[in-house]
């Protein structure tokens, strides 16, 4: 149990947790997408990144794109938005870079979710651990994250 699934259970939104043998490559997205055997466009990955370098922020893009440093930026009302460090995104959401989900991290980020999610029937973001991925409704996960949507993939 992962303080993600705890997050969700909490929740009380329906979830599926999935389990696969995790290589520990630096194409952790791409893995999971494989392992799941969904798109790559179904699975979001969790990126910290720093606005106006002090605060930071979740983002939530698909494993098949990039996140939109400038429309980040612009979406949080920031002047500039760059990547955190790996070991203030670790510091920050108590999970291991690799690993990191949006859900049940251990100081609650502002989070922004690429508006394409609402597109899905489900998606999927890690839950907490490289090997692990939990399956959710998008509504359930921006309500859950009390996050923003906006136009920030690319």
């Amino acid at each position: 149990m992962t303080p993600a699934i705890e997050a969700a259970r909490r929740a009380n939104i329906r979830h599926r947790v999935i389990e696969y043998e995790s290589a520990v490559s630096r194409e952790y997205g791409l893995e999971a997408a494989a392992a799941v055997g969904v798109p790559a466009g179904m699975v979001y990955k969790t990126l910290v990144a720093k606005l106006d370098a002090k605060r930071l922020a979740v983002a939530l893009v698909p494993v098949s794109s990039e996140l939109d440093l400038k429309a980040l930026a612009t979406l949080a009302e920031a002047k500039r938005a760059e990547m955190a460090t790996p070991q203030e995104a670790e510091r920050a959401t108590g999970y291991v870079v690799g690993g990191i989900s949006p859900l049940g991290q251990r100081r609650r980020l502002e989070t922004y979710i690429d508006s394409a999610v609402m597109k899905l029937t489900n998606v999927y973001v890690s839950a907490g651990r490289r090997g692990l991925e939990i399956e959710l409704a998008p509504g359930d996960l921006v309500a859950c994250c009390q996050a923003r949507l906006g136009s920030i993939a690319r």
